[in-house]
């Protein structure tokens, strides 16, 4: 006889959420807005990732709550039979990075998160007072900005803790998953395998978004194999233009004016196929659109369109 299905909310109870908090106040709400996520019914789910949303990345900003949101959404997008598991990864995505875009690549979290290096439970609480101080007097903590930066960082190192985990959903059949998480992964650092997994998605039928996804990752991760590099060049030749002009990208980042004559081609004939490369058509998990990143990589070469 089989063992009965994991939930993947499994543990859920196991936290006290009364005791921590998110924009609102208490975070008791947060698992009844989790367990609504496996909802039959769309409309209650998208309820619930709308309000989960609003409470733990509020305008961007992650609160104490927030890290421990992580590891459930985690197990949501482990779970095929979770619903809507693109939108976990989009709201993962957020909690674990806020509202940053490549211009902070590549990332740095020491540097990013330095701030919150000597806060203090003691300053959390003087901000949590402040926060939810009904009486609304007394003055902003001092410590309030520092704080805020450590509930960042402790969402980022909540994701970077079971981002070995995420390698595997580039392969889903989901491409808005596999090309979201080809994004994600370029936030953590480049283990072996992960750097593995980005290079072997194919560029075939229904896959060629989350392999140009994933040339935009490499053009900043493992910087000094020569693979990557090889990879990329072989790419410079693929049947998609999105795929040929992110691995020219790629290659320009890495590179710089080292880029193989057919890659700078490939730059070259970006505006010729405009058309191909619109968010409609070739729709990338990236704030900068794939023009953008054309001007940066002739910038990154000395070439400044």
């Amino acid at each position: 006889m089989s063992a009965p299905a994991r939930s993947p909310l499994e543990g859920l109870e196991t936290v006290d959420w009364a005791d921590l908090h998110h924009a609102y106040g208490p975070a008791t709400d947060v698992p009844g807005q989790l367990a609504a996520l496996l909802s039959a019914d769309a409309e209650e789910r998208y309820e619930a990732h709308q309000q989960l949303r609003g409470n733990v990345y509020h305008q961007g900003t992650r609160w104490q709550a927030s890290r421990h949101v992580v590891p459930f959404l985690t197990e949501l997008v482990d779970d095929p039979a979770t619903p809507d598991r693109a939108a976990v990864v989009d709201l993962l995505r957020d909690i674990a990075l806020g509202d940053r875009d490549d211009t902070h690549l590549p990332f740095e979290p020491a540097r990013e998160f330095a701030r919150a290096e000597n806060v203090t439970s003691t300053d959390v609480a003087a901000v949590l007072d402040w926060l939810y101080d009904d009486d609304g007097d007394g003055d902003e903590p001092e410590e309030s900005d520092a704080v805020a930066v450590s509930w960042d960082r402790d969402a980022y190192l909540a994701a970077a803790a079971v981002s070995d985990r995420f390698a595997a959903w580039t392969n889903d059949p989901d491409p808005m998953i596999a090309a979201g998480t080809a994004e994600l992964l370029v936030w953590f650092p480049a283990t072996q395998p992960v750097v593995s997994r980005l290079m072997e998605i194919p560029a075939a039928e229904g896959r060629q978004v989350a392999r140009a996804s994933a040339n935009l990752s490499l053009g900043y991760l493992a910087p000094d194999d020569p693979a990557v590099d090889n990879r990329l060049t072989d790419l410079l030749a693929a049947g998609t233009f999105g795929v040929q002009l992110t691995a020219a990208v790629a290659l320009a980042l890495r590179l710089g004016d080292r880029i193989p004559d057919a890659g700078l081609q490939v730059l070259a004939e970006a505006r010729d196929h405009a058309d191909e490369i619109t968010e409609t058509t070739f729709p990338m998990p990236w704030h900068r659109s794939l023009l953008g990143f054309t001007a940066l990589a002739l910038y990154r070469i000395g070439l400044s369109p």
